[in-house]
């Protein structure tokens, strides 16, 4: 199946229609992130036959080129955020993986879903999208990923993103949990976690591929 067809009966409502021409209202009058043909490239680049492991977000960056519609990840061009810098200081501590890149696009390719519950912002504001109504389509793909598939790896980082427990069904699927990278939480259970290894280990277990950091 493709994500065309597991999404028709929710963008083909009503309720879908008014959320878009809301965003298209909010794009036209002011600045806003990621770049509109960027909204649902996580999506784009990680097929729904595909998916192996959600990794799920709160809102994109809201400062000028970091948002690519990928969650966490940021173009090339700009710093690493905070959340990301610790992201990577994880992946080096419990793989011994030193990582660069802060474009994630080569994850999603190999079947990591970045996925954000409110896929835009606006400038500079953030969680200024979160009344939009972006979450009831999110939290419809997140559901799907669970009904229709198995033994996938949903990673759950901070609080916001362990409220999206309850669209996932345990029994089939492994959920990893703990602290938020960012700044304010990490030393709460982030740092030690070691999400990757825990990942690539129940993968490993399944028979599946396992993912290249």
């Amino acid at each position: 199946m493709t994500w065309t067809e597991i999404l028709s009966p929710i963008k083909n409502t009503e309720y879908f229609e008014k959320l878009w021409q809301k965003v298209e209202e909010e794009y036209s009058t002011e600045k806003c992130f990621p770049p509109k043909e960027q909204i649902f490239r996580a999506l784009d680049l990680t097929s729904f036959e595909n998916v192996k492991v959600v990794i799920i977000g709160q809102d994109p960056y809201h400062n000028d080129d970091q948002a690519n519609g990928l969650c966490f990840s940021v173009s090339e061009k700009v710093k690493a955020p905070p959340s990301l810098k610790n992201i990577f200081k994880e992946l080096k501590e419990d793989l011994g993986i030193e990582r660069s890149k802060k474009e994630l696009d080569d994850w999603a390719e190999q079947g990591v879903l970045l996925l954000n519950a409110t896929l835009t912002v606006k400038a500079h504001s953030p969680n200024s999208h979160k009344d939009l109504g972006w979450e009831k389509f999110t939290n419809y793909a997140i559901k799907e990923v669970s009904d229709k598939k198995e033994n996938i790896v949903f990673v759950l980082w901070g609080a916001f993103a362990q409220k999206k427990e309850e669209l996932i069904d345990s029994s089939k699927h492994f959920i990893v949990k703990s602290a938020h990278p960012s700044p304010f939480s990490v030393y709460r259970g982030f740092y030690g976690s070691k999400p990757f290894s825990q990942i690539n280990d129940y993968l490993k277990s399944k028979n599946i591929e396992t993912i290249s950091w």
